[in-house]
C-alpha cells in the first residue's frame, strides 16, 4: 500500500471550471488516472460537458461513472470514492465529502485533491474541518492558494 498525500487547493482568482482541467492535465502527464467526485450527478454532467470544450488545443479523455465501461476511463466523473477506474488521484469538488480518511487511504490512492472556493465561507469552514481530519488520520497534507496573479503558492 502506498502512502496517500492530501492537497488542498484554495480557489480565489479562478473558478473550478478553469482550474480542474489544468490539474487533470498534470495528473495525466504523471501517467496517473483520476476520479473526480462531485456533489451531485447534475454537477458531474456539467463538468463532463465543460471538459469536452474547455480548450481547442487540448483533450482530456474522460467519462461519467454511470456510462458503460467506466473502468476504462483515464478520468472518471461521479459521486463515489470507489476506485472504479483504478485512479491514482481522487479529486473532491463542489463540497463532495471524502468519507473516512483512513478508509480512503486504504483504497490505494496516491493523492487526494480537495478543491474549494475561497469566496464561500461555508466551503472554507468545511475545508478547515477536513484539514483537521486529515491531520488526525496521520496523513501528509499540503495547502495551496491562488496568488493575485492566479499562480499556485504553497502555504502549508
Amino acid at each position: 500500500r502506498r502512502a496517500m498525500e492530501v492537497f488542498f487547493y484554495h480557489l480565489e482568482r479562478r473558478g473550478l471550471d478553469d482550474t480542474l482541467p489544468e490539474l487533470l492535465e498534470r495528473t495525466l502527464a504523471r501517467g496517473w488516472r483520476a476520479l473526480v467526485r462531485t456533489g451531485s450527478d447534475e454537477r458531474a454532467r456539467a463538468l463532463d460537458s465543460q471538459l469536452w470544450t474547455y480548450s481547442e488545443e487540448s483533450f482530456l479523455p474522460h467519462g461519467l461513472a454511470r456510462e458503460p465501461n467506466p473502468q476504462e476511463q483515464p478520468i472518471l466523473l461521479g459521486d463515489s470514492v470507489e476506485r472504479i477506474n483504478g485512479a491514482d488521484a481522487l479529486f473532491l469538488v463542489d463540497g463532495a465529502q471524502p468519507g473516512d480518511w483512513g478508509q480512503l487511504r486504504d483504497q490505494g490512492y496516491a493523492r487526494t485533491v480537495l478543491i474549494f472556493d475561497g469566496r464561500d465561507p461555508d466551503a472554507v469552514a468545511a475545508a478547515r474541518e477536513q484539514w483537521k481530519a486529515v491531520k488526525a488520520a496521520g496523513l501528509s497534507a499540503q495547502y495551496w492558494q491562488q496568488s493575485q496573479a492566479g499562480k499556485w503558492e504553497k502555504k502549508a
